[in-house]
């Protein structure tokens, strides 16, 4: 459940060396993410919740590889090397990140790949972190590497552990009592606007439809890696053109680029795949404890549908129909009851589930996790160096071995994909189909009337 994400860097705008650059960078962000410095703490017998405690024998140069491409130093060489590192778990023993300096790219360039446990990061998070790291439109030279003066808290004894996880059980429980009636009311008026909606629009996508994949199996611990960019202008002027949402037009072209990557297999579905998308429940959940904070709706890929165009509005149709059912069953409904999820029993019932190979024996609940983060709109310098590619790559599960991430910074979208090589072998070609399928898209907008897109518009809402 680690997430990576991955800047590629120009340094030529860099003073020094540029790991000695990185290096103090990171000294120097160590006050401003706390979590940097903090490890998992279990109470006596597993009960209740893990705790974040300082980790008194914190060590950044455990936290920090140096690995250098063999030559050239190709895109697919960087993506083996990321590949390497997201498939081992994450030491429980110390804080729950590391970060790769990388170099010998092609035309003189680094990358950045940096590994955080989800526990410790969500999309919400994750640009605030960046808002914090990063330089904004002129470079700015690395600090000193100094750090700071930081003293880490003693750790607490077992009995002050235990102390807490009866405390965290008595206060879940009260949780309970509340959430119950009002996921009842919740299911209620869900129930209510279905039926009320059942005859409009595009069908409600819900789970445990999707079609069957040869990447819905079972996963292995290998992971592989691939990466590709389109330009965000490409993206707005079919946002406007057809008067959708910036999602749905990514969401589409995901569709469009799995739907060439099936039908050059001889393995697209007659049904559409399911796509789960995570949504941002921050500031919906009150004083809820924890940095991810996430809900997910599911929404088509219209795989199943040739025309991009077509495909397109499918999904925008689904996309709203999905948002509709998120809103009346509360977003914040999920991540509230996942908090109650007994950590011992979840994690005995995961390994239960991952070696009976479970997921290959009911129906498939999703086909793939898509992922849709909006960065700022401007260059970015990170320690003196221009960046210039940003990806991320999420988890992948049981029964949907393939995660897609889009993440806007300057005047680009990069996606990262993350698949399990012995179910989805060959990833690039993934990669290489998405931006053909927006080609598709702007070809369509130089088709239409000149007046035609203006008709389109939906009003803007605030």
């Amino acid at each position: 459940m680690h997430v990576c994400g991955l800047l590629v860097l120009d340094p030529s705008t860099m003073e020094g060396d540029p790991y000695d650059c990185i290096r103090s960078m990171l000294l120097e962000a160590l006050p401003e993410v706390s979590l940097m410095r903090k490890r998992l703490a279990t109470a006596p017998l597993g009960i209740g919740r893990p705790f974040w405690v300082d980790d008194v024998d914190f060590d950044v140069e455990r936290h920090l590889h140096r690995v250098h491409l063999s030559p050239p130093g190709a895109s697919r060489s960087l993506a083996h090397v990321v590949g390497e590192v997201a498939s081992r778990p994450l030491r429980r023993d110390r804080p729950l990140w590391e970060v790769w300096f990388i170099e010998g790219l092609a035309e003189g360039r680094t990358a950045l790949l940096a590994k955080m446990h989800h526990a410790t990061i969500d999309g919400f998070e994750g640009v605030s972190i960046m808002g914090k790291l990063f330089d904004f439109g002129v470079p700015a030279r690395a600090g000193s590497g100094q750090g700071d003066d930081w003293e880490p808290h003693r750790l607490p004894h077992q009995l002050e552990l235990l102390r807490r996880s009866v405390l965290g059980r008595v206060t879940d429980s009260l949780e309970v009592t509340r959430l119950l009636p009002a996921t009842v009311a919740r299911l209620g008026a869900t129930l209510w606007h279905l039926w009320t909606r059942r005859g409009s629009g595009q069908g409600t996508v819900k789970p445990f439809t999707a079609p069957r994949t040869s990447f819905s199996a079972t996963l292995t611990p290998r992971r592989s890696i691939a990466f590709t960019d389109v330009s965000l202008a490409d993206v707005k002027v079919v946002k406007e053109a057809f008067g959708v949402k910036f999602n749905d037009v990514a969401t589409a072209v995901v569709g469009g680029g799995l739907r060439r990557y099936l039908v050059d297999r001889g393995e697209l579905p007659n049904r559409p795949l399911v796509a789960a998308e995570p949504v941002s429940v921050h500031g919906q959940v009150g004083n809820m404890k924890g940095v991810t904070k996430l809900s997910v709706i599911f929404s088509t890929l219209a795989t199943d549908v040739e025309d991009p165009v077509e495909r397109l509005r499918a999904v925008a149709s689904a996309n709203l129909r999905a948002k509709e059912i998120s809103a009346a069953m509360g977003s914040d409904t999920f991540t509230r009851w996942a908090g109650q999820a007994w950590p011992n029993a979840l994690s005995l019932a995961a390994r239960l589930y991952s070696g009976l190979r479970v997921a290959e024996h009911h129906p498939v609940i999703y086909n793939v996790l898509f992922s849709n983060v909006a960065g700022p709109p401007f260059d970015l310098y990170l320690a003196g160096a221009r960046v210039a590619g940003t990806y991320a790559f999420g988890p992948i599960t049981d029964g949907a071995g393939l995660n897609v991430t889009a993440i806007s910074t300057g005047d680009r979208i990069g996606f990262g994909i993350v698949a399990c090589p012995d179910l989805m072998p060959e990833v690039w070609d993934l990669a290489k189909a998405i931006p053909d399928a927006l080609d598709e898209l702007t070809v369509a907008v130089k088709r239409l009337p000149s007046d035609t897109s203006r008709r389109q518009r939906r009003p803007r809402t605030a």
